[in-house]
């Protein structure tokens, strides 16, 4: 059984929790797109932490972890991070990393930050990991996979190649200090020591799990907002934050995954520049930051504060059915107990027009949010199991929140811990 663990929204919508949660009954965890460019904060019996690149079912002993062909793989993130929680007692986690990812190079980083350097007020909010600079590299054929390591001729040959084009852009468009192959070439035979340990050919290893009926999960980066086919285009990531992708960016058939667990949060929250129709400021804003996510809604990788904003069922149901979702989690409805009532975004007025669908960029950029208003429950729901035991007035939110889905909600996160779940 092939399982996707997918966000429905701009990211930060809690994926992190319920992949460590259905970790629990997976064999196999793997992260198929995206690199070191946004995080997951899980919480569990070994403490707090902050996942960038790891898959997040490294917290238990039976399970693979897998790095994808999709991933912009951060090697020197990838080995700090696999330190990082052993240091703090995680028993060493068993990791793979497909021999087709491509690395993300020191000069991604360097061009991220001189790219937005030179955009300035008008740049794209990121958050300078290299991975835009890493996806076009990709696209334009100049990336360099992990196999690539262990061929030093050829690899030394390419990168000649790859600096002369690098080079010219460095002097004539950021005026910036050129590359020197020798100081690239040192940095990747350092990365090859680092990664060999790790390397296999994913996709046979995938294909022989699935001929032994093994538990596969699927862990999405993002949300379906941040795709840069579906998202809110050019405000978006630079690899595709969709369940279909996952197929590619793992190297299974995509006929092989079946459920698909599309987490949406109970309010809204954005990192970075782009439209975002139910958000809101001040006062109100600052509130459900501070009270949001376990310990306030920062980034996991940036600490930037996130942007804030009522649920939104337009957004979020078009980002459901462009994920296929099968089942929704929702997640911090916890957060919400403070409240007196709870604004529900149910459609967009454009020109006049009140519309359901979600619209392209330029379409959205009018967009005013439309609300219905429902009833607070005014009390603290953690530490709830069970479903009929949770407040009428919260029991009513999320089922006024399903029909606008119009997919069921197997499952509400009431807390951060790996057990604050509700099954319905």
């Amino acid at each position: 059984m092939v399982t996707a663990v997918v966000g429905a929204n701009w990211g930060d919508e809690g994926k992190g929790k319920i992949t460590d949660m259905l970790g629990e009954t997976s064999d196999i965890i793997v992260r198929f797109q995206g690199g070191s460019n946004a995080g997951h904060t899980i919480v569990n019996d070994y403490g707090k932490f902050a996942l960038h690149i790891l898959p997040s079912g490294v917290f238990y002993n039976h399970t693979t972890s897998i790095i994808g062909n999709g991933v912009a793989l951060n090697i020197p993130d990838l080995f700090n991070e696999i330190q990082g929680i052993v240091e703090k007692g995680v028993p060493k986690p068993k990791i793979l990393v497909s021999d087709r990812a491509q690395i993300v190079m020191p000069y991604h980083i360097l061009f991220d930050e001189y790219e937005e350097e030179r955009l300035a007020g008008k740049s794209f909010g990121s958050t300078k990991s290299g991975i835009a600079p890493f996806y076009s590299d990709k696209y334009a054929k100049t990336g360099i996979q992990v196999a690539e390591l262990f061929n030093e001729e050829a690899l030394k040959e390419r990168l000649q190649t790859i600096l002369v084009k690098k080079n010219v852009l460095l002097k004539n468009l950021y005026h910036k200090p050129e590359i020197e192959l020798e100081d690239v070439w040192k940095t990747l035979r350092e990365y090859k020591e680092m990664v060999a340990p790790y390397v296999c050919d994913v996709s046979a290893f995938l294909y022989e799990a699935r001929k032994a009926g093994k538990n596969i999960l699927l862990e999405g980066q993002l949300g379906s907002l941040k795709d840069p086919d579906h998202g809110i285009y050019p405000m978006v990531t630079s690899s595709s934050t969709l369940a279909g992708y996952g197929a590619i960016g793992a190297g299974i058939p995509p006929y092989e995954i079946q459920r698909i667990v599309t987490v949406v949060k109970a309010y809204s929250s954005a990192v970075g520049a782009g439209e975002f129709v139910s958000e809101i400021f001040g006062e109100e804003a600052d509130e459900l930051r501070r009270r949001g996510g376990d310990g306030g809604e920062y980034g996991a990788t940036t600490g930037r504060p996130r942007r804030m904003g009522w649920f939104d069922a337009v957004a979020s149901r078009y980002g459901c059915r462009i994920q296929g979702a099968t089942e929704v989690a929702l997640t911090v409805l916890d957060v919400l107990g403070y409240l007196d009532e709870l604004p529900v975004c149910v459609g967009y007025e454009i020109d006049g027009n009140v519309t359901k669908d979600f619209p392209t960029t330029s379409m959205l950029a009018k967009a005013k949010p439309v609300y219905e208003v429902l009833p607070g429950w005014k009390e603290d729901i953690r530490g709830i199991t069970e479903y009929d035991q949770l407040p009428e007035n919260c029991r009513g939110y999320i089922e006024f929140i399903e029909k606008e889905l119009g997919v069921p909600i197997k499952m509400v996160s009431n807390g951060p811990g790996r057990h604050e779940i509700i099954y319905r």
